[in-house]
């Protein structure tokens, strides 16, 4: 790599942060949702600040699509809180605070890691979970044009 190539990639970069938000819903009936704040400069993606909410499934998702569709190798999504949400527990289960935030840690290094991969930077699926406010389920996948 020549020196001005190194200086042009050290300029360009992302940045991912996800916040947490508890949301009452139905019949008191509690959702965490995940705010997914992207500020960037690669010329890949379109938009170069977005926000969009996603749910632990929708990392789900966006996992599956990548382990089917792409070259890369997948990182592990943090695990999934069956037991927590079992009745007659002593602690809040999956509103437990701790828990909360070791879970939005797991998939803030998750999304970063798959954002921060070049191959993974040309996937759609990437594309939409970043940057649409929907995920289309029935969406074509294939490869982002810069």
């Amino acid at each position: 790599m020549s020196p001005s190539q190194g200086a042009l990639f050290s300029k360009r970069s992302f940045r991912l942060q996800l916040h947490v938000e508890i949301l009452y819903g139905f019949q008191s009936n509690l959702q965490i949702s995940y705010f997914s704040s992207l500020q960037t400069n690669l010329p890949i993606f379109k938009l170069k600040e977005s926000c969009v909410r996603r749910r632990y499934s929708d990392f789900e998702w966006l996992k599956n699509e990548l382990e089917r569709d792409s070259k890369i190798v997948v990182p592990p999504l943090p695990g999934k809180a069956l037991k927590r949400q079992l009745p007659f527990r002593g602690d809040e289960g999956i509103f437990e605070e701790s828990f909360i935030e070791e879970r939005r840690q797991g998939l803030e290094q998750f999304i970063n890691k798959i954002a921060g991969h070049p191959l993974a930077q040309n996937e759609r699926c990437l594309h939409m979970f970043l940057q649409e406010e929907t995920i289309d389920r029935n969406y074509v996948p294939g490869k982002v044009r810069q």
